[in-house]
């Protein structure tokens, strides 16, 4: 595969994110489109109340543009898009409903799980209609499962367990960005590996756009990404996954933000079962900043675990 594509796909979206940010920011801070912040959420946030939000809308165009101009349009082509926008716009829809009617919350449970399963239903009708292996390989070994119709069940899954996910990590200053660039990183480096073309150009586009919302987004943030971003990053992530044949290895390079929806899970179990929490707040970012770190040093410390999860992938993916 041409590195050349890579590093230019990563340029594009890049450079277009920059110019994006200065064009779009003032448009959605003159539409009031600003956030809501959870009451129940760390003091010190309230004060970012009004920040603008939907600037997820920045890196997805971003990264669409580069993906159009570098990419070969096949099959792979569409799933991604499908993925990458099909929950982007069930993010879209919920920052919208927060922000016209000025409460934290959006769409109802209810609501996200139905189009999250919607878009889930026509990437697995995409992935069959393309013929795509239901085998699962377990990273570093040569054991390879072949999972039959079971594996349809499993695109569900991973999509809505890497959408959540994702959304829970974005809740600090330029958190999501970091470790969202470096995760599609370690995809960039293994889909080129597999010659998985559309693969490594989508991760390429997303690396750069995510550094180039980065630049917007990191304390003190002049704009949030809101649910558009996070569920638009997280499907796309997740597809990639899917179609480099890297399903166990989501989990590790992901590894970030399997802590953050542990930390969640394990919170509302204890609350439940025992009365009791395990974390001053979840997700688990949250529980660093109530002990008094600053969100730089949470950023930071995130980026480096990050990092790590993203080089153990490598070697086991190579």
């Amino acid at each position: 595969m041409d590195i050349k594509v890579i590093l230019l796909s990563i340029g594009a979206s890049f450079l277009l994110a920059i110019l994006f940010g200065p064009l779009f920011i003032p448009v959605l801070r003159r539409m009031k489109f600003g956030q809501q912040i959870r009451t129940d959420g760390p003091q010190s946030h309230l004060k970012k109340s009004g920040t603008p939000t939907m600037g997820g809308v920045i890196i997805m165009l971003a990264m669409l543009l580069a993906f159009l101009k570098f990419s070969d349009k096949t099959s792979e082509f569409w799933v991604l898009l499908v993925a990458s926008f099909g929950f982007g716009l069930v993010g879209f829809l919920d920052d919208y409903i927060k922000i016209v009617f000025k409460r934290s919350l959006g769409l109802t449970a209810r609501q996200k799980l139905i189009g999250q399963f919607l878009f889930s239903v026509i990437i697995c009708v995409l992935l069959y209609g393309m013929d795509h292996s239901t085998a699962v390989g377990v990273p570093g070994t040569s054991i390879v499962m072949e999972l039959g119709w079971f594996y349809y069940l499993l695109v569900v899954i991973m999509l809505f367990a890497t959408t959540n996910a994702v959304n829970f990590t974005d809740g600090v200053d330029g958190l999501l960005a970091g470790t969202g660039a470096i995760a599609f990183g370690a995809f960039t480096v293994l889909a080129m590996h597999v010659s998985a073309h559309e693969s490594a150009v989508f991760s390429a586009a997303m690396i750069g756009a995510m550094l180039g919302f980065l630049v917007f987004n990191a304390h003190p943030a002049k704009v949030f990404m809101g649910d558009t971003g996070s569920l638009g990053i997280g499907g796309g992530m997740a597809a990639v996954a899917i179609l480099a044949k890297m399903e166990i290895l989501l989990i590790i390079i992901g590894g970030v933000f399997v802590l953050e929806m542990l930390s969640v899970i394990l919170q509302v179990s204890s609350f439940k079962l025992r009365g009791k929490r395990i974390f001053k707040m979840s997700p688990i970012h949250h529980h660093f900043e109530l002990s008094g770190w600053t969100e730089w040093r949470v950023v930071t410390v995130f980026w480096l675990v990050g990092l790590l999860f993203a080089a153990i992938g490598l070697v086991l993916g190579r």
